[in-house]
């Protein structure tokens, strides 16, 4: 540690700090504007000028280091102010400096009331300024359908820069020309591609970069910000939630430095809009062929008239990938006082099980682990469309060095280096003999990542099987620390296994129930991600009129994941607590209330009246629901008997799951936005005049 005194306050810091650093934690603010905590250090706002007494000039604080720092002239330690009058007068010349060009823009600048200039300038800020030159004008450049320009007001503080290059690993965006001429500009004008780019808006100090969808909607002050968590993923990125009255208007992202940090997907951020279009709002019922608009008594008696002739071994139900705990649970238990054994939320067929342990589908080695782990090996998974905000997480390990990545599945541009193994089950049975494992078996904490590609095929036991192997015979199983994690891309998912919302005894999966002639009636919570063939009633509960909305016989609308507040279990098996920010439309309802009345018309009433009895019913069952941000412990024991399950590997090449990143789920493809993400994606979509 190294003393020092900052204002007066002798502190200890350590050596590596930064004068910055050391200035916040001996409780001085200090303002900047090209500094980040998460970006590598550029120095050139000068926002942050500190006095180092002994130093003839002020220096930049985030730009030196504390063991830079000379000891007094009797050996007293370096002393620092950041109140002095030198200080003051050196940040108001730095402001004065930023202000010359800087237009008059604030009433009609969608970075108002969050902007960080405006702040500063209320501090540093002079009423007159003695520069009397023309201010500069730049032209707007096009950056795509997210990110809107506004270069006037552009600072060089180079954030946006530096996050395309090191955070997104997308180096998109760059500065030209030197002096007053310099302009932060993409490539040739091109759109920004990167999965991860509509954090630049949020990192922007000024108003430069601003959310091209959300341009002109809103002011911060008129907005109830609601903390909630993402289901684009299954990650649980921490989020804010924007609404004015009933509206939601905006999703921006939460700091949570164990799952995504203060990062989240173009996906989590712009699919709002998707909230509003094709919403289902009152229930329907087919006659003739067709969906015609019907109260909820008549939906209700039309699957009461149904289940009541059906014989229980052909009724099923099916979870999709956005639903929550509360009404899988709800769902689960009205299944099982109706006898119902055909349960399954693995619409995509992946091979998990919960007979084979918590373990088995869990990412065990947590989020936050892969910044201690010093090897990963990546099986079937594409993390930067699966996860785009864990794939980021990869890439800051990535870039600290010393982290080895080996790839068996489809080759894609996973925005860093990695050695391709191969493309199939073969490789991965003989992966143990590769040159790459030697890498593997020296890391302190390997770890195999096994995605969706790999699991959801018919074989997808043995390859399960196959990678448990492999994390033993790599040294990914060791005392302290569990290497197996099996990524997934469904919110659902994990709560649903915890619940055990798979087939009972002679129970149906997902593929065999959707499957022509196998049952009469089946209940789909949210389900739009597989074709359910002719001859089934159906009913579907659900936000949007997608896939299962066209196939259904009946809808009831439900409520999105912004209308209710509800538990989801991450990818890591991290419970975590969303919070209602607004409500459903029209006559929708909350799933478990839908569940839970319909419960009543069947015979077969559920026992709670309220969303408090339903977690309590659900706690009791499983209790380490009940902790809420903390990961239960899972048993590692049990991967030595998946390791050992053996099966027979077909010898196709592992493909990826998701096609287009922009459209995995019924929200996302009613999004405007989405769906000009995706034509821009895939070079469908030019520049129009306007742009």
């Amino acid at each position: 540690m190294t003393k020092l005194i900052v204002d007066g306050k002798e502190i200890d810091v350590p050596p590596e700090y930064t004068l910055l650093q050391a200035c916040e934690a001996a409780g001085a603010e200090i303002p900047r504007f090209c500094f980040h905590e998460r970006l590598s250090i550029a120095g050139n706002c000068r926002m942050c000028l500190v006095e180092l007494v002994g130093s003839p000039k002020p220096v930049a604080s985030c730009a030196w280091g504390v063991r830079d720092c000379r000891p007094g002239p009797k050996g007293e330690p370096p002393e620092v102010k950041t109140r002095s009058p030198m200080t003051r007068k050196a940040r108001e010349g730095v402001m004065e400096f930023l202000l010359i060009n800087h237009p008059l823009d604030c009433p009609i600048c969608d970075q108002g009331g969050e902007c960080d200039l405006q702040d500063q300038s209320m501090a540093y800020g002079v009423d007159a300024s003695r520069y009397r030159e023309n201010k500069r004008a730049v032209e707007d450049k096009y950056l795509g359908a997210l990110v809107k320009t506004s270069m006037n007001r552009c600072i060089q503080c180079t954030r946006c820069v530096r996050f395309s290059a090191e955070v997104a690993g997308v180096a998109e965006l760059g500065a030209i020309g030197r002096g007053e001429d310099m302009e932060i500009t993409s490539y040739l004008e091109q759109a920004m591609r990167s999965e991860l780019q509509g954090n630049v808006v949020d990192l922007c100090p000024v108003g430069a970069l601003t959310s091209k969808p959300y341009a002109f909607a809103a002011r911060p002050w008129e907005l109830n910000k609601t903390e909630s968590i993402d289901v684009m993923d299954a990650l649980g990125s921490a989020i804010r939630i924007d609404t004015r009255g009933s509206e939601v208007m905006r999703i921006l992202p939460r700091v949570n430095d164990d799952i995504n940090e203060e990062w989240i997907s173009d996906k989590t951020r712009h699919v709002v809009d998707g909230l509003r279009t094709q919403r289902l709002d009152q229930p329907y019922l087919r006659e003739g062929g067709k969906l015609r608009p019907a109260t909820w008594h008549e939906a209700f008696s039309a699957i009461a008239a149904k289940v009541a002739k059906a014989n229980p071994k052909r009724v099923g139900a099916m979870v999709g990938d956005l639903a929550a705990v509360e009404e899988i649970f709800a769902l689960k238990d009205l299944m099982t006082r109706l006898n119902v054994a055909n349960l399954d939320c693995r619409q995509d067929g992946a091979a998990l099980d919960p007979a084979w342990g918590r373990a088995s589908y869990l990412f065990n080695a947590t989020i936050a682990g892969i910044d201690a782990a010093d090897a990963l090996l990546i099986v079937g998974c594409n993390p930067r469309k699966e996860a785009t905000v864990l794939n980021a997480r990869i890439r800051k390990r990535w870039r600290a060095g010393k982290f080895p990545v080996g790839v068996i599945g489809p080759k894609a541009d996973l925005t860093y280096t990695y050695d391709y193994l191969g493309a199939g089950p073969e490789t991965l049975a003989a992966v143990a003999r590769h040159s790459f494992a030697d890498m593997l078996r020296k890391a302190e904490r390997p770890m195999v990542l096994l995605g969706a590609g790999a699991l959801t095929r018919g074989d997808g036991a043995a390859i399960a099987s196959l990678a448990a192997k492999a994390a033993f015979d790599l040294g990914a199983m060791k005392e302290g620390w569990n290497g197996y994690c099996v990524l997934h891309s469904a919110a659902s998912r994990v709560g649903a296994l915890d619940l055990g919302f798979v087939p009972g005894q002679g129970g149906l999966s997902a593929r065999q129930m959707a499957a022509f002639g196998t049952l009469d009636v089946l209940f789909l919570l949210g389900v739009d991600e597989i074709d359910v063939a002719a001859g089934a009633f159906v009913v579907y509960i659900g936000t949007h009129g997608d896939r299962g909305a066209t196939r259904a016989d009946v809808v009831l609308p439900g409520a999105a994941y912004p209308e209710k507040s509800t538990t989801y279990v991450n990818t890591e098996g991290r419970v975590q607590m969303a919070t209602r920010a607004s409500f459903p439309p029209g006559d929708a309802r909350e799933d478990w209330a839908i569940l839970r009345a319909l419960s009543d018309v069947l015979g077969r009433r559920l026992p709670y009246d309220s969303l408090a009895a339903l977690r309590q019913a659900s706690f009791k069952a499983h209790p380490h629901l009940m902790r809420i941000g903390q990961v239960a412990p899972a048993d590692t024991a049990v991967l030595q008997r998946l390791a050992a399950l053996g099966g027979t590997a077909d010898r196709a090449p592992f493909g990826s799951t998701i096609d287009d990143f922009y459209f995995t789920n019924p929200i996302a493809r009613a999004s405007a936005v989405m769906a000009e993400c995706s034509a821009i994606a895939h070079g469908r979509a030019t520049m129009t005049a306007a742009e």
